[in-house]
């Protein structure tokens, strides 16, 4: 048995390496031109693995150009990661589709990658003669007002450049101009030659109609002497170059007649509208918290320009929103803007409730039409909540009238009152000619006891103490606490306050003074009376 064991153990060990073993692609873009390389990523956290990567099934379809190995080792919550990454510069042999098969590492292999390689004339004109020029393009000669244009902005070098390389800022009149990602390096053969490339991305976004101008960027840059340098302590050898693009018009259309007036314009390639809840409203109770979230995500707009989503205004539901959250993520067709809206609702009364359907309009920039993104209406069912009876106000009751087989039913029930109170009354007049007793003393924590909880508990600003302690003191009143916030609105106010920090995330800023200043202030007659004065007297009648 000890034998098996000793041979079983090695073997896990070396199953359970090979599951854990994984070895991931990634690539710097998936659309490019031809001639140009794209710059593939193999990534492993496989310790064990000390060889290269097999890149033989590459060699059908793409040139390996260059290849580096990067080791990093990442400390997080006290655990040391250590990763390998291989950097592979491929240029594609062929247009149009091209999968970047899988590539083997011992036991691990990498996913499969389809990128676009694009057919593109090789430059023809006097610029592909000089060691460095620049491009610029814009994926549409026509746009809408506010909708995204995206600049490309290419800078070719057939020669060593150093790194005190600049480029004008860009800047437009009257439009928004926002950098999509970082600055892309990769290389591109022209006309035989290999060239360094450069590539910066804006998304422009104009606020006015009409011919806007996209003035010419200046490049500058020394080119790398291969000279020989006689005083290596003095300036940099070599010749300052400067370059510029060509201007570039940009037509922008106005918004269309037809788009709603009274809706915000939004044009956009694509727009989704999705919503979330937590928890699921399938058993819901009066007085349960619910977090519904909305998210708007566009394709062509930054967030800052989407409007907010229509509020959930409902009878029966109280509402706490909190702040929304906007996040922009860029792709090769520019920016994608996401809005959330959190809010929590609290049923405060039970049945049906109903939540209208939520409707976005927005203009299709890519088919050129009106469209509506909408969220489906929905119904909530509303349970009760028994511990919650004493704040849940009493639904309305519907009058009803009885019919003829139950008419007598209501005769004996009115006898049956006027006898208890003829009793009543009988009982009371005896009780005038007793002589007065001392009540017995009361059970439980005094109206005076509980008082002092709510005060210290709301003087703290805890507002789930100050709550069980609210709750503690109505029940020995006359009235419950709906009845007595319908009539003394201070307190309805601060009771509003207190569900709020309640059953939203803002309850840790609640402050309880004026939850204690409503209930100190109500009227003598909505209380029930120490049955010891504040003087400490006895009975007026002892016995």
């Amino acid at each position: 048995m000890t034998r098996f064991t000793a041979l079983l153990l090695p073997l896990l060990i070396c199953t359970t390496t090979a599951q854990a073993a994984v070895l991931t692609a990634s690539v710097d873009r998936s659309r490019l031109n031809s001639g140009e390389t794209v710059e593939l990523t193999l990534e492993t956290d496989d310790v064990t693995q000390f060889g290269k990567p097999d890149l033989s099934a590459l060699e059908a379809l793409f040139e390996v150009r260059g290849t580096r190995q990067v080791n990093q080792l990442n400390t997080l919550n006290g655990d040391n990661r250590a990763t390998t990454r291989w950097i592979i510069t491929l240029l594609p042999k062929e247009n149009g589709s091209v999968v970047i098969p899988p590539l083997q590492l011992g036991e691990a292999q990498s996913q499969p990658i389809t990128v676009q390689v694009i057919a593109s004339d090789n430059r023809e004109d006097n610029n592909s003669l000089d060691p460095v020029f620049i491009e610029a393009s814009l994926d549409q000669t026509s746009v809408y007002v506010q909708a995204q244009a995206i600049l490309t902005l290419r800078i070719y070098h057939s020669v060593s450049l150093y790194d005190d390389s600049s480029l004008s800022p860009l800047q437009i009149a009257d439009a928004r101009i926002e950098q999509l990602g970082d600055t892309r390096t990769y290389e591109k053969d022209i006309n035989g030659l290999r060239h360094g490339v450069i590539e910066m991305r804006y998304a422009i976004y104009p606020q006015h109609s009409g011919l806007l101008t996209i003035a010419p960027q200046t490049f500058s840059a020394t080119l790398v002497d291969t000279a020989p340098s006689a005083d290596a302590s003095g300036p940099k050898p070599g010749k300052l170059m400067r370059v510029s693009s060509a201007s570039i018009p940009l037509t922008v259309k106005p918004k269309p007649l037809t788009y709603p007036v009274d809706a915000p314009w939004l044009p956009a390639r694509n727009l989704s509208l999705s919503e979330s809840w937590s928890p699921e409203p399938d058993h819901t109770q009066v007085g349960d918290s619910l977090t519904r979230s909305l998210t708007l995500k566009v394709e062509g707009l930054a967030s800052s320009q989407l409007p907010a989503l229509p509020a959930t205004d409902v009878n029966g539901l109280r509402r706490y929103p909190d702040q929304p959250v906007l996040s922009n993520q860029s792709s090769d067709r520019g920016i994608i803007g996401s809005r959330e809206e959190r809010e929590a609702l609290v049923p405060s009364r039970s049945g049906a409730i109903d939540l209208p359907t939520v409707d976005v309009v927005w203009w299709n920039t890519f088919e050129d039409h009106l469209e509506h993104s909408s969220l489906p209406a929905r119904t909530l069912q509303v349970a009760n909540n028994p511990s919650l009876q004493i704040d849940t106000p009493a639904g309305t009751l519907q009058p009803s009238t009885p019919d003829n087989d139950t008419l007598w039913w209501w005769k004996l029930s009115t006898l049956i009152l006027a006898c208890t109170t003829l009793l009543g009354f009988g009982l009371w007049w005896r009780a005038r000619w007793q002589p007065a007793i001392h009540r017995a003393a009361q059970t439980g924590p005094s109206p005076r006891t509980l008082l002092d909880d709510i005060k210290r508990a709301s003087q703290a600003n805890d507002p789930h103490a100050t709550r069980q302690a609210l709750d503690a003191w109505a029940r020995q009143q006359p009235e419950t606490l709906a009845d007595m916030a319908a009539r003394f609105v201070p307190l309805s106010d601060a009771l509003d306050g207190l569900n709020g920090a309640l059953y939203s995330e803002t309850g840790q800023h609640w402050q309880g003074e004026d939850l204690w200043r409503a209930i100190r202030t109500i009227p003598a007659a909505e209380r029930v009376q120490d049955p010891v004065s504040e003087s400490g007297l006895p009975p007026l009648y002892p016995k």
